[in-house]
């Protein structure tokens, strides 16, 4: 058996344990939202929304934790190519222990990110109940907000920083190779890195979940999908903006149309 047979077995293997492990936690991120989230109550034989109640530490950490979790079932699908790429990589140029595990630490990078936009996601949500602007379905109540929400994510779908972010989550290649850095720590800073630049191209969209519903799942997994089409497919930047321009109409007549 040759040496060029044996890294290729190696690599097939770290492929198959990060996708293994990326199904596991999408998988489970999933479930527990399917489930509530730890944010649904019992209201005779259906599960409803809880309504708006006192913020104890308990009740922020409960939304904080649904918010990190909705993230990671949103976001981790689209940066499977990068986090692919990565241990690919490391395995050929011989990294020291296993490049699984320094995918990993990418990975914990990369959600490290999204748990800092979920405490300013859940710092909001806190606003907006306070302002008595947030419904029973953690949907925003006024239909001004609503407008002004969808027309700032479209507009920002135009702008130069959206743009600059999307082109780096669009070419994962170039990504690692242009911010490698060696070993588990090294790792988690390249996860840190990427996942700061995907913020920066998603956070605006994750707003709109105050538009459609915090724990609406459809409007969930739209979200979801649509962050990975604007990613993955070649026509990426032109579906972005065509939906910016849809985001935009959208916005308009919910403040001015819509009764």
């Amino acid at each position: 058996m040759t040496a060029g047979t044996l890294i290729e077995g190696a690599l097939r293997r770290e492929r198959a344990l990060v996708v293994g492990c990326l199904l596991f936690v999408i998988s489970l991120s999933w479930a527990y939202l399917l489930m509530g989230a730890g944010m649904m109550e019992e209201m005779g034989d259906m599960l409803m929304p809880m309504s708006s109640g006192p913020w104890t530490p308990g009740h922020a950490l409960l939304v904080l934790a649904m918010w990190a979790v909705m993230m990671a079932a949103m976001m981790l699908p689209s940066a499977a190519p990068m986090l692919l790429l990565h241990a690919t990589l490391a395995r050929r140029q011989g990294e020291r222990g296993e490049p699984a595990a320094a995918s990993g630490a990418v990975a914990a990078g990369y959600l490290t990110t999204w748990v800092a936009f979920s405490l300013a996601a859940t710092t909001l949500q806190y606003a907006l109940e306070q302002a008595a602007l947030l419904s029973p379905m953690m949907q925003t109540s006024s239909r001004v907000l609503a407008g002004v929400v969808l027309i700032a994510a479209g507009l920002y779908q135009w702008t130069p920083l959206k743009q600059a972010c999307l082109r780096h989550c669009r070419s994962p290649l170039d990504f690692v190779m242009t911010q490698w850095r060696p070993g588990t720590r090294g790792a988690f800073a390249m996860g840190l890195r990427h996942g700061t630049v995907c913020v920066g191209c998603c956070w605006m969209l994750m707003l709109l979940l105050f538009v459609g519903g915090v724990m609406n799942l459809a409007w969930i997994a739209g979200i979801a999908l649509f962050v990975m089409v604007e990613k993955l497919s070649p026509a990426g930047h032109w579906i972005g903006r065509g939906a910016g321009l849809l985001l935009i109409i959208w916005g308009v007549a919910t403040m001015f149309v819509a009764a």
